[in-house]
């Protein structure tokens, strides 16, 4: 489905026009430098330099001219003087123009092959272009990105989302309602193919496609469950709340780092005392870390309820 709805020219694109523009610009007058694209996944890196090598060659010259490696490819050191030399060495004879080297996910290239390609990239610029995809410009070396363009491509913003995803409802004839719809766009958080995937995987599952079943489907704990959660913890002695989101959350399977960055957002919204909000905050962020560690979720969780108990206890305290 992912593949299915990939844009193929850079006016399907429906996000980050700024760039596209600046792109196309650089196509039309002829002078495109080498690029490197960075940001989240499910942004449009890979589909926009694949729409650019589309408009720039003929299908039937395309395997002649463009060059795709991804992490799934060897790229170590020998192949950026093997191959990847050799393909941007070789003229091309009947063409005039350039060749295109796509590197996606090119953050897993290690540091020498990295090291090996600033003389590649720098010896064949006039008759070979490099694009570098990357998700993490820090992986990249400094001098690679000194021979670029650099170009970041950002979350998705919800109002471009929506209308592309109702186009694929469409296509698709799926049962969706709004909630649904608003559930896929909070939950992908700005990726396009998580979208795609969880929509897919929903409708597969249950049929239709509404706020509960998305977030069952995700295993992705309920607005109502996490204010449950959150009333037990507050309210209730440490053993009852302990032992009531211990059921909760057997019965729905949900992950502790899941229901902690929920109530992350609802601790924000709730009217607590600064003093309190930051004891609160503070103490979650250390249970976040651990958990990141590989801790015991049940001791973690302990800790979570013992936080919200010590919390009630000093805004009595204050009243």
């Amino acid at each position: 489905m992912v593949e299915k709805y990939r844009p193929q020219t850079l006016n399907d694109l429906i996000s980050h026009q700024d760039i596209l523009s600046t792109i196309q610009k650089f196509i039309s007058e002829d002078r495109l430098p080498h690029l490197l694209l960075y940001g989240p996944p499910g942004t449009g890196k890979t589909s926009t330099i694949l729409a650019c090598a589309k408009q720039l060659y003929k299908d039937k010259e395309f395997g002649s001219m463009v060059l795709e490696l991804n992490a799934s490819d060897d790229r170590g050191i020998d192949i950026v003087r093997g191959p990847i030399l050799s393909f941007a060495s070789t003229r091309t004879i009947f063409k005039k123009g350039f060749k295109l080297v796509i590197l996606d996910e090119a953050d897993a290239m290690t540091q020498d092959a990295q090291n090996a390609l600033r003389r590649v990239i720098e010896k064949f610029t006039e008759n070979t272009r490099f694009c570098l995809i990357c998700n993490y410009l820090s992986k990249i070396i400094p001098a690679l990105q000194s021979r670029c363009t650099r170009f970041r491509f950002g979350p998705l913003t919800p109002e471009l989302m929506v209308p592309r995803l109702e186009h694929v409802v469409e296509e698709e004839k799926v049962d969706i309602s709004e909630d649904g719809m608003k559930a896929l766009v909070t939950l992908s958080s700005g990726d396009m193919r998580r979208a795609l995937n969880i929509l897919q995987s929903t409708n597969m599952a249950f049929g239709k496609v509404t706020e509960e079943t998305v977030y069952t489907c995700t295993g992705h704990p309920l607005k109502s469950d996490i204010a449950n959660i959150l009333d037990w913890m507050l309210n209730q002695d440490f053993t009852t709340a302990y032992r009531n989101i211990t059921e909760l959350k057997t019965l729905k399977g949900l992950a502790l780092h899941d229901i902690l960055t929920e109530i992350h957002l609802f601790v924000h919204r709730v009217d607590f005392p600064s003093s309190v909000r930051i004891h609160l905050l503070t103490k979650m962020a250390d249970i976040e870390y651990r958990l990141s560690v590989g801790t015991n979720e049940k001791i973690q969780l302990s800790s979570l309820i013992a936080a919200f108990q010590v919390t009630r206890d000093l805004i009595v305290a204050e009243a």
